[in-house]
C-alpha cells in the first residue's frame, strides 16, 4: 500500500470536525483540503473574511486543532436576510494527522481567506504540545 493510500485511510477514519459552544452565535465548520506533496502534508482551510489574529493553532501530539471566530455586524438584529449562506460565530477544526508527519515544524501561513498549513515528513521526535504561528504572504 502506497504512503499516499495508507494516510488517506488514516484520515478518513480520524479526520473529525467539532464546534465550540455559543449561547448566541451559530457554530460551523470551515471547508477543509487535506493533501499530500513531495515535502509532506498539506492542511488547506477556507476562512474568507477572517483576520490570522482571529485565528488559533494548536498542536497536541498528531492532533491539529484550529479555532476561531468570524465576526458578523449584521445578525444583531439590523438585517432582514432573503438569503444567508455564509457562516459566522465560533468554529473549531480538529484534524488528526498519521504517524510519519512533524506538527512541530509546521508552517502555516494566511493568504486570500485561505489558511495553508505545510507539514513536513517526521525525521525526529515531535514534542507533545506547540503553537503554531500565521504568518501573512
Amino acid at each position: 500500500m502506497s504512503k499516499a493510500s495508507s494516510a488517506l485511510d488514516f484520515m478518513r477514519r480520524s479526520h473529525t470536525v467539532g464546534v465550540r459552544e455559543s449561547s448566541n452565535e451559530g457554530q460551523w465548520a470551515p471547508n477543509t483540503d487535506v493533501f499530500l506533496t513531495e515535502e509532506g502534508m498539506v492542511i488547506r482551510v477556507e476562512l474568507a473574511g477572517m483576520r490570522r489574529e482571529d485565528l488559533e493553532l494548536t498542536v497536541e501530539g498528531q492532533r491539529l486543532v484550529i479555532c476561531g471566530h468570524r465576526s458578523d455586524g449584521c445578525r444583531n438584529g439590523k438585517c432582514n436576510f432573503l438569503i444567508m449562506e455564509i457562516n459566522y460565530g465560533p468554529f473549531e477544526t480538529t484534524v488528526d494527522l498519521p504517524p510519519g508527519y512533524d506538527l512541530s515544524r509546521a508552517r502555516a501561513s494566511y493568504q486570500n481567506g485561505f489558511l495553508r498549513i505545510d507539514v513536513p515528513e517526521q525525521s525526529r521526535p515531535t514534542p507533545k504540545s506547540v503553537s503554531i504561528s500565521i504568518s501573512e504572504e
